[in-house]
């Protein structure tokens, strides 16, 4: 396992978002690996770990839902960062344009609001 996430981590975007899925959890009698070595190991390289068994849909949908919350956490986190290193201190001016009116003449407060 260390073999392969070196190689996901060194040839991969470093916003990859990387789960252990220990599979088949329906077959208990041929466990390989025990649960509490997968959860100490994805715990010690910072992975999401479930176990799943499609045998019987445990944790099938969970996995998913799980990879996505952390894959959009991710990308909101980056979106915000991004935005915050875009927008200059006291940039919070919006522009409007007040259209004028057929005389010529700026709508005033009430005629602005009738047009909304």
């Amino acid at each position: 396992m260390e073999h392969w996430l070196k190689e996901l981590q060194d040839h991969a975007d470093s916003n990859i978002v990387i789960m252990l899925v220990g599979n088949k959890s329906d077959m208990c009698h041929l466990r390989a690996v025990p649960t509490n070595e997968a959860h100490a190991f994805a715990e010690k390289n910072n992975l999401s770990f479930i176990e799943t068994s499609a045998l019987d849909s445990t944790n099938i949908e969970e996995a998913f839902k799980n990879i996505l919350t952390e894959i959009y956490h991710i990308m909101s986190r980056k979106q915000i960062a991004d935005h915050a290193t875009h927008e200059s201190p006291g940039n919070n001016v919006v522009d409007i344009s007040v259209p004028l009116m057929t005389d010529g003449q700026k709508p005033n407060k009430l005629q602005c609001c009738q047009n909304l």
